[in-house]
């Protein structure tokens, strides 16, 4: 018929293109909102991401009217309790060595350790390794100290030194055994009066094999028989190689170095 209209042909196709526009501009805004609340940082989340990541953070206030935590450096640890009773382990044992005769005892401090040497004549009498009344008295008053310090002490460790006694090297076996017993009769000593772990503590020998002086004179031989005692409250293998190289960055804290003997 005449009459009928033509039908219009697309079956609203000009239509759909908004819709799929539409869809598109939604899940932008969509993307941005998400960008957004991400890039928002909520101070408690926060606080709980870095303590997870981190057992030393301490929350500290940071002001009279502030209720943030603070680590003093922007997130990073605030002091730890360790570093704390290590360095007043080390400040009282700076004190007691003032209050003894002038270098009888050194003591220096580096990266999480306290580096204490006595000289021989505090502890021993001549090719003795029998604790003079003296030195125990030395060390029952730094034991309470060290009992205090002992829940983050990681290792306690005494070295035994000797002297050469002549112009050539001693006999082996009685450096040896001298410089060992002394160390361990150090340790024991220790062990009796504080609580910290048997298991944490070492006593070695080093007979005359690390000398801080010339064995040339009565003077260098008595700087040289000596013992030390070793503090760790972690672990320094991060920075420095090996025991060895330890114990030579720590002398070196003390102003002396070793002496080569050959």
């Amino acid at each position: 018929m005449a009459s009928l209209k033509k039908k219009k042909s697309g079956g609203g196709g000009g239509a759909n293109w908004m819709d799929t526009y539409g869809d598109m501009v939604t899940l932008l805004l969509c993307f941005f909102v998400l960008l957004y609340s991400i890039s928002t940082i909520d101070a408690e989340k926060w606080l709980i991401v870095v303590k997870s990541f981190n057992r030393d953070y301490v929350e500290q206030p940071t002001g009279p009217s502030s209720g943030e935590a603070s680590s003093g450096g922007g997130g990073l640890p605030a002091t730890t309790q360790e570093e704390q009773d290590i360095e007043e382990l080390f400040q009282f044992l700076q004190d007691f060595a003032a209050s003894q005769e002038e270098g009888s005892i050194t003591v220096a401090k580096g990266d999480g350790y306290v580096f204490i040497s006595f000289s021989d004549a505090v502890f021993f009498g001549g090719n003795s390794a029998a604790l003079l009344p003296g030195g125990k008295a030395v060390l029952d008053s730094i034991a309470p100290a060290l009992e205090k310090a002992a829940p983050v002490i990681d290792e306690l460790r005494v070295l035994g030194h000797t002297a050469r006694a002549g112009t050539g090297p001693n006999t082996s076996i009685g450096d040896r055994t001298l410089s060992s017993q002394r160390a361990a009769v150090v340790c024991a000593h220790l062990q009796d009066h504080i609580s910290l772990d048997p298991r944490r503590m070492v006593s070695e020998g080093y007979g005359e094999w690390r000398a801080i002086a010339s064995n040339s004179t009565e003077e260098g031989k008595a700087k040289n028989r000596r013992v030390e005692i070793i503090v760790t409250g972690k672990d320094l293998e991060d920075q420095l190689s090996d025991e060895f190289e330890q114990y030579k960055t720590m002398l070196e804290s003390t102003g002396s170095e070793l002496v080569s003997e050959n």
